[in-house]
């Protein structure tokens, strides 16, 4: 059984972490709770403005010598904005982890949040949210989240210009001071470590204050089935997202499974059925995604406008007809495919690392690698069967963009 560490400092501050004795680098990330959904109304991408403003300028040092300190520890950073929290971590050198901490602690409780540098990270927010207009299949994705999920799960973590705008740098200050809260933050770390030496640092960079309950948001259902932006490109792209268990169902990984034998392979059935067979899209496929309060299959589809109709259809078909029967040989091939993809995120420090801090959110316990591949393992024919037939995709959220709209017609 694999061992994982834990320590809850003094104010209620998770610390977690997962030992990789086989690599010489260490990842971290900090779970701060202002994420997307977590916003006051009117302010729908202060989560991304807040991810790129912190770090500039923290502690002692200004924009350009915190940039400096962290470069000259050889760290990658990278951080991240999911409904639920803001995620600045990074990978580095296992030598030089507590001074990165010690330079974390300055950009998360002493950013220095000056008003020139907010207009910066507004523009580069805004700039992200323009480029989607380059993207559309990034957009038309971002946008079946939004309509999917309930509001405020689904609001996107990227922002709209209207909200962006009216955003100010005094606001945006309060919201860091509300959402920013320790009690309620989780550390995670992998690779090469001295837990004992970490939980002390810790203790001393973050164990103050008091513990406090996070406020719980309210969870509002939304009606809309579809939704189409007109564009004049050249293509229509189709997302699709239908309704399915949460991550900490007893039944996730027959969902999993399920999902892998529509879209885990050239051989699965919506590569096979929609692309192969009739030619009616160049790229498809589909995925499990799961927050802590809801959960859906979502598919991508790209194709030409006069297929598009025809496209959407035969995806549906083949959502329903999933529980009419699976052979034995293609659930071996999804759980083959969904084990290699866990093997090759166990490599990565920086897989891991995300992977802990996101279970113990959502699930309240970590899931060891082991653990994951005998739930695999269980999986068969009829178990994922049973599943789909208890739990039919009778509804779906539909958004496009293109120059041709689609039709919805009732699905089951």
């Amino acid at each position: 059984m694999k061992k994982f560490d834990k320590h809850i400092l003094k104010n209620g501050m998770v610390v977690l972490g997962e030992p990789m004795e086989q690599v010489q680098s260490v990842a971290f990330d900090f779970f701060l709770p202002a994420g997307a959904a977590q916003l006051p109304n009117g302010c729908c991408g202060a989560s991304s403005i807040i991810a790129d403003w912190i770090f500039r300028g923290a502690g002692k040092n200004d924009s350009r010598q915190l940039s400096d300190a962290l470069d000259s520890l050889g760290l990658h950073r990278a951080t991240s904005v999911g409904s639920s929290h803001i995620i600045p971590g990074a990978i580095l050198l296992a030598d030089n982890l507590a001074k990165a901490i010690e330079l974390y602690a300055d950009v998360i409780c002493r950013p220095q949040l000056k008003k020139e540098q907010f207009e910066l990270s507004r523009q580069s927010a805004i700039d992200c949210v323009l480029a989607l207009d380059d993207d559309p299949r990034a957009k038309v994705m971002l946008k079946l989240r939004e309509q999917f999920y309930p509001d405020p799960l689904g609001r996107s973590t990227l922002g709209n210009v209207k909200d962006l705008n009216s955003l100010t740098a005094e606001k945006t200050g309060e919201i860091i001071k509300e959402k920013f809260e320790l009690s309620q933050t989780i550390f995670a770390v992998a690779g090469k470590y001295d837990f004992a030496e970490i939980c002390e640092q810790m203790e001393e960079l973050f164990g103050g204050g008091e513990i406090k309950q996070q406020k719980k948001i309210t969870i509002k259902p939304k009606q809309n089935k579809y939704t189409h932006i007109d564009n004049d490109g050249a293509q229509v792209h189709i997302g699709l997202m239908t309704k399915t268990v949460k991550p900490d169902d007893a039944d996730y990984y027959n969902a999993r499974i399920a999902v892998s034998v529509l879209s885990g392979s050239m051989s699965a059935r919506l590569f096979t059925e929609v692309r192969e067979k009739r030619g009616l899209c160049y790229a498809i496929g589909a995925k499990y995604h799961g927050l802590k309060d809801a959960a859906g299959i979502m598919c991508y589809a790209g194709t030409m406008p006069e297929k598009a109709q025809e496209t959407l259809d035969v995806i549906m078909n083949e959502f329903n007809r999933l529980s009419e029967g699976i052979s034995a040989e293609e659930i071996a091939r999804a759980k083959v495919g969904l084990k290699s993809a866990l093997i090759l995120q166990s490599e990565s420090s920086g897989s891991r690392a995300t992977a802990i801090g996101s279970d113990y959110y959502v699930l309240g316990k970590i899931r060891g690698l082991d653990e994951i591949k005998a739930e695999i393992e269980k999986v068969n024919v009829d178990s994922v069967l049973g599943f789909l037939r208890k739990n039919k995709f009778r509804e779906f959220s539909v958004v496009t963009i293109g120059p041709k709209k689609v039709k919805l017609y009732p699905s089951g």
